[in-house]
């Protein structure tokens, strides 16, 4: 999840409730704090600021539990847009190959 990385309550108690979620149900994740972004506004406009990067892994089989993985992700979705004060909330997964 990439979270923007505001001084606010709100988004500091969602990092630390999303770092205990995945390290609960998955066995750990990786919060890297700070980074810069830029993106284009919906006026043409490029826009900077820094963002949280919350990376966990599930131990799930992508296509064989996609239904659960979609709820989940679809949870942490509307837990995020409750939370903060965004216009807009992505939550991705995708498959990634594990080298035995």
């Amino acid at each position: 999840m990439y979270l923007p990385d505001l001084p606010r309550p709100a988004y500091r108690a969602l990092l630390d409730t999303l770092d205990r979620e995945f390290t609960y149900a998955f066995g750990g994740c990786t919060i890297i704090r700070g980074l810069a972004r830029s993106y284009l506004s919906q006026h043409g406009l490029t826009l900077k600021d820094r963002i949280n990067l919350v990376v966990t892994d599930t131990p799930l089989i992508f296509t064989e539990d996609f239904e659960g993985i979609s709820r989940y992700a679809d949870h942490l979705r509307q837990a995020a847009f409750v939370a903060l004060e965004e216009e807009a909330v992505l939550v991705v997964a995708y498959p990634v190959y594990h080298s035995e």
